[in-house]
């Protein structure tokens, strides 16, 4: 299907483009998601035309832009997603509906989801295992403080310890004993890693609109505060009348995992190793 090559090979320019930006800038521009979906949306018009099937292939590429809109929207007002990863998320949406099917592509719709998800997961891990690592001393520190003197993780270590023996007449309180004994540390960890390794200060000559405040600033009568939306244009101008200097919160770049969950989806289409699990 040379249709569905030249949408992966789109897909994948693009992906690439945002995830260099991603890395060295740590933000996506407008004009890579909106380009992305004219293209997409161009490309499928245009087979569409000279296609012997009609249109189809050019309305799952607007219900996948639909069903992606509504998608990025939610994951981004649910504080998951920052605004250039959202863009990107609503920009594929008429890339991934590789068939004429709707039924078909709602499980890859599905399916990406999934994998985006789990390579997520995974992604975020091992950065930030290698920022702890890298910036180890500050997060030993950080790290240590937050598990001294926790009234609660006494606790919730004796609920784990009693999970585990009940464990012995029920498997799964047995694992949920072993969850409760792990999640308080994890909890600690990312938050460690956030607050000692993920903090820097900069120049305010050198900060750009959407970078994320670590702490709330006072100008005058004026208090801006950490916002999930980023500086403002107009706070920029403010911020940079006050302070030479100012703390700021540094996220990992995020764009590969779409890179990856994209590279994973279309190898398991095209070998035909998507039938198997569906």
């Amino acid at each position: 299907m040379e249709e569905v090559i030249v949408l992966f090979v789109l897909g994948l320019a693009w992906i690439i483009a945002a995830s260099v930006e991603d890395i060295k800038k740590r933000e996506v521009a407008n004009w890579i998601s909106f380009s992305l979906i004219i293209f997409a949306l161009g490309f499928r018009l245009f087979y569409s035309l000279f296609s012997n099937s009609g249109f189809g292939f050019f309305y799952q590429g607007l219900i996948g832009l639909g069903v992606f809109l509504i998608l990025g929207n939610i994951l981004y007002y649910a504080r998951m997603f920052a605004g250039g990863d959202a863009k990107l998320m609503i920009a594929l949406g008429p890339i991934l509906g590789f068939s004429t099917s709707f039924a078909v592509n709602l499980k890859i719709y599905a399916f990406f989801l999934f994998l985006f998800l789990l390579v997520g997961a995974v992604y975020g891990l091992v950065i930030t295992i290698f920022i702890s690592f890298k910036h180890f001393k500050c997060f030993k520190i950080d790290f240590n403080k937050r598990i001294k003197n926790k009234g609660w993780l006494k606790f919730v270590m004796i609920l784990g310890l009693a999970f585990l023996v009940l464990g012995f007449f029920e498997t799964m309180i047995f694992f949920l004993g072993i969850l409760t004994f792990i999640f308080p540390y994890f909890y600690f960890y990312a938050k460690s890693v956030d607050s000692s390794c993920m903090v820097r200060e900069v120049n305010t000559k050198d900060l750009t609109e959407g970078e994320w405040l670590y702490e709330k600033l006072q100008i005058g009568k004026k208090i801006i505060k950490p916002s999930w939306e980023g500086i403002s244009k107009e706070d920029l101008k403010t911020i940079r009348k006050k302070y030479k200097k100012i703390k700021i919160r540094h996220g990992i770049p995020f764009v590969p995992v779409f890179l990856i969950a994209f590279l994973i989806l279309y190898y398991l289409w095209e070998t035909g190793l998507w039938y198997s699990f569906w």
